[in-house]
């Protein structure tokens, strides 16, 4: 693999997304049946950064992948992926570099572990963006990477319905035999029937500057944020779909304003509260344009 030559990214940045599903389950708790995620003192339902992360991670994947050789182009592998071995992919730094993972010397030990940690961050794109740690088997350090993510939060309470399925067939012969009247078997489905999500993020360039993680990368980012939903359908899931990206940029790294200020600027409401939302036009979305600070631009890339 080659390394990715460009500089890093040298603004703050702070972005609201809005994304919506309908009839569909947008991440299910394991430890609740794998229904919808909620918050039981609001009713508001919850989506995990860990959901959002593993999509983007899938879209970088289709669209940073070689067909010819199915192998990630140079600069855009992903870290933690389905299958993977997160050990050896320690071993590829350690190997690429001809490096020993076993040296005694502390002081070539953590020269070692420096740049394997740099050659991890110029290789695996998550890495570079999401930051990971890579302290377990063949140590190649840790890294903090420059986006952050919060937890998803519906903009209003979710109502969870649980619908009963029936499959036609069974998978043993013992099953079918168990059977009176047929190889029906009764399953559920939870679904929500709209719901509206925000969510927050944050750029930190100081780490970008760590990581490598530049202009090109911010870029691939926006555009994964916009299409992530599209290339994850799924008949659990429902439509899926990202309504609207706000950015805020800020003209200096460390930043011209408090990203909680920021985000005040956008108000979401119903249009009418007294009908349950089934649709994104149901909702109003006010952003005080005019009192966005100084050294701060508000980017619509979609």
């Amino acid at each position: 693999m080659t390394t990715v030559q460009s500089p890093p990214i040298a603004h703050r940045y702070d972005f609201c997304l809005l994304y919506e599903v309908t009839n569909g389950n947008p991440n299910g708790d394991p430890d609740a049946g794998n229904s919808p995620r909620i918050d039981p003192e609001t009713g508001h339902g919850l989506v995990s950064d860990v959901c959002l992360k593993r999509k983007i991670r899938n879209f970088i994947t289709l669209v940073r992948t070689d067909p010819a050789t199915k192998q990630a182009l140079a600069g855009y592998d992903i870290y933690v992926k389905e299958r993977a071995i997160l050990n050896h992919q320690h071993d590829l730094a350690y190997t690429a570099l001809k490096l020993k993972s076993d040296e005694k010397d502390n002081k070539k030990k953590v020269s070692n572990q420096d740049a394997a940690r740099q050659w991890m961050c110029q290789n695996f794109f998550d890495i570079r963006m999401f930051g990971a740690v890579m302290t377990t088997g063949t140590n190649c350090g840790q890294v903090r990477g420059p986006i952050q993510i919060t937890f998803s939060r519906s903009v209003s309470p979710i109502v969870d319905l649980e619908q009963s399925i029936t499959r036609m067939a069974v998978t043993t012969k013992e099953e079918s035999d168990k059977q009176e009247g047929g190889n029906r078997t009764m399953g559920r489905k939870d679904i929500v029937p709209y719901a509206l999500y925000r969510v927050h993020g944050f750029i930190n360039p100081f780490l970008a500057a760590q990581t490598g993680f530049h202009e090109d990368d911010l870029e691939l980012f926006w555009i994964a944020l916009g299409q992530m939903f599209e290339t994850d359908r799924s008949a659990s899931r429902g439509e899926m779909s990202a309504r609207s990206l706000l950015v805020f940029k800020h003209d200096s790294q460390l930043g011209n304003a408090q990203a909680h200020r920021l985000f005040d600027l956008i108000d979401v409401e119903l249009k009418d509260p007294t009908k349950p939302p089934r649709k994104f036009s149901d909702y109003c979305v006010n952003i005080k344009e005019n009192e966005v600070p100084e050294g701060v631009s508000l980017i619509r890339p979609f």
